[in-house]
């Protein structure tokens, strides 16, 4: 029996499991083009539902707020996740260590109707105090930080915990300082990792529902929100319009993305082969 024919169940599960994963979103797709306004009825090509949905402000107002708070919300959570990691990775123990990594990833197995409610609860407790509006995009972006570091700092602990040490210790034994080994050895190393956190951040916060029902106000409701409220009084064909768009603009920047990480990885061992060959 050939090594094909034993493998064909193999191949058949793979198979039946990314159309469990992309069939509908390649359905999705399909009726977006779709001229009835039955959602699952086809009754021809056509474009007007993206017509239609530029016309539609509240929709293009919601899809804007959220790409705003995700773009927020991913650039801090790297900052903070990166913080986080070098503190859980390359620091010497301290006191409250296990403690501190505990409530780093605390949000990671937290339900996010405990989590939303607890944040609703702290602003309105502080907002009398510091002025903070209980809801409103800065509170939905406060939110979605709190929960989206936890999957940041992970992301770049793991990666950081298999960065060779000795490449540090030797830029330090040249004398750079922490801060000048940081920015020219362990960050271009840890520069995937990086990319990969932010657009993990970005998705979840842009994808998220519970968390920005708690926070958000009259004037800040995202675009989850919108599909979410628009689902329940039936399907609508410039949802799938909307979706088709961020569907082609977000696999078209993850495409990018590996694209230069490709590179980048394909430069650096070139160099130490070079580097290798030199020595030799």
């Amino acid at each position: 029996m050939s090594s094909l024919a034993r493998r064909w169940p193999t191949w058949v599960i793979l198979g039946l499991g990314f159309a469990f994963l992309y069939l509908p979103i390649l359905v999705l797709m399909f009726y977006s083009f779709n001229e009835n306004k039955l959602a699952t009825v086809w009754s021809g090509f056509s474009l007007k539902w993206y017509g239609k949905l530029l016309q539609n402000d509240q929709m293009l107002g919601a899809a804007w707020i959220s790409i705003k708070i995700a773009f927020w919300t991913a650039t801090a959570s790297v900052v903070l996740g990166t913080l986080a990691a070098l503190v859980m990775t390359r620091m010497r123990r301290f006191p409250g260590k296990t403690l501190f990594g505990a409530l780093i990833t605390a949000p990671l197995v937290m339900p996010e109707v405990i989590l939303g409610l607890s944040i609703l609860m702290l602003f309105m407790s502080l907002g009398s105090l510091i002025g903070l509006a209980p809801r409103g995009v800065l509170s939905i972006w406060i939110a979605h930080v709190t929960f989206t570091l936890a999957f940041v700092t992970v992301v770049l602990s793991s990666r950081m915990a298999e960065l060779d040490k000795s490449l540090e210790e030797a830029a330090m034994d040249l004398g750079a300082n922490r801060v000048k080994v940081f920015f020219l050895i362990t960050l271009p190393i840890i520069a995937p990792a990086i990319v990969s956190g932010w657009l993990l951040a970005f998705t979840l916060s842009l994808d998220d529902v519970v968390v920005a029902s708690f926070v958000s106000g009259p004037s800040s409701t995202t675009l989850p929100m919108v599909i979410f409220s628009s689902a329940r009084r039936g399907l609508n064909p410039q949802v799938n319009a909307l979706a088709t768009i961020m569907i082609v603009v977000v696999s078209a920047g993850a495409f990018v993305a590996w694209w230069l990480m490709y590179r980048e990885d394909k430069r650096r061992q070139r160099d130490m082969q070079l580097a290798v060959q030199d020595n030799g």
